[in-house]
């Protein structure tokens, strides 16, 4: 433990990053936190490598420059496997967490070794799930399902003049993505665990759940995360040690519309408005 008081930067490509935030918050009551959402290019899932790996890199300088973070957490399932490795190359000392769908906690438990995925196009597109998934193929039957349109309409949701629209549309998807993989439940052949391969649609639990049943498992990397987090914090013993003032905890910036961050900070969790800033402009673009 230290008197490090440098907090540790989160990004995402938009609110989804808020469902990892929460978790980081509840693992790590003694440190500080600027969190990121990139919803000016949100969401990442359905945009170029290139274009996902210019962002990353530019928000990771940023967070560096402007708030001296003394780790990085990349809360966005598509920027970790199309940037990881690239930003950990260029910043080695700095501890850095990346999320990823949360395959092998799933396989730990299945009963019936059918497990469904649903993440983004990009997710399910890159190499490093395909690694993944490789990894665990011979342990169970693996249904992948990308969500083409998931995390926008998601994003879409807290906007109030869009959220009636969006909420609709996140319906109709969430229907035709879970009736495409197959039938639910504890049943032998039945999928009875679902990972939540976008940190967008652990906000759509309740959806996920009213489709799929009360018997399947919805398996969701925030507290994974978590605990890596404060496992790479120890090990570079950067912990800090004792509380800090609740005005300095936590600061939330957006590169879009700032009345959609702060509708879903309040909505999912129970922030103030006045916690969430527009990002400088030249990290708009």
């Amino acid at each position: 433990m230290t008197t490090d008081q440098r907090p540790i930067g989160v990004f995402d490509s938009g609110i989804g990053g808020l469902s990892v935030l929460q978790a980081l918050q509840k693992e790590l009551p003694h440190e500080r936190f600027v969190y990121i959402a990139d919803n000016a290019h949100a969401p990442y899932g359905e945009k170029s490598e290139a274009f996902i790996s210019q962002r990353s890199h530019a928000i990771a300088e940023h967070l560096l420059a402007q708030h001296h973070i003394k780790a990085l957490v990349v809360a966005c399932n598509t920027a970790t496997a199309v940037a990881i490795h690239e930003l950990r190359s260029r910043h080695p000392t700095l501890p850095l967490v990346g999320v990823e769908p949360a395959l092998k906690p799933a396989l730990a438990l299945s009963q019936t070794r059918r497990i469904g995925v649903i993440a983004t196009r990009g997710t399910v597109g890159s190499d490093k799930f395909a690694r993944l998934l490789d990894s665990v193929q011979d342990g169970a039957q693996f249904v992948v399902q990308a969500c083409n349109g998931l995390a926008l309409a998601i994003e879409q949701s807290t906007l109030p003049d869009q959220a009636a629209a969006a909420q609709e549309h996140i319906t109709h998807l969430l229907k035709t993505y879970t009736q495409a993989m197959g039938r639910f439940g504890s049943a032998p052949g039945e999928i009875d665990t679902l990972v939540l391969g976008c940190t967008h649609y652990v906000f759509v639990q309740n959806e996920l759940r009213a489709l799929v049943g009360p018997d399947v498992q919805l398996v969701s990397t925030g507290e994974p995360v978590a605990r890596q987090t404060r496992r790479l914090l120890a090990a570079a013993g950067f912990l800090h040690a004792s509380p800090v003032a609740e005005t300095q905890r936590l600061h939330l910036f957006t590169t879009g519309d700032l009345k959609g961050l702060q509708a879903a900070a309040k909505r999912w969790l129970g922030l103030p408005p006045h916690l969430c800033q527009a990002v400088p402009a030249s990290l708009q673009t």
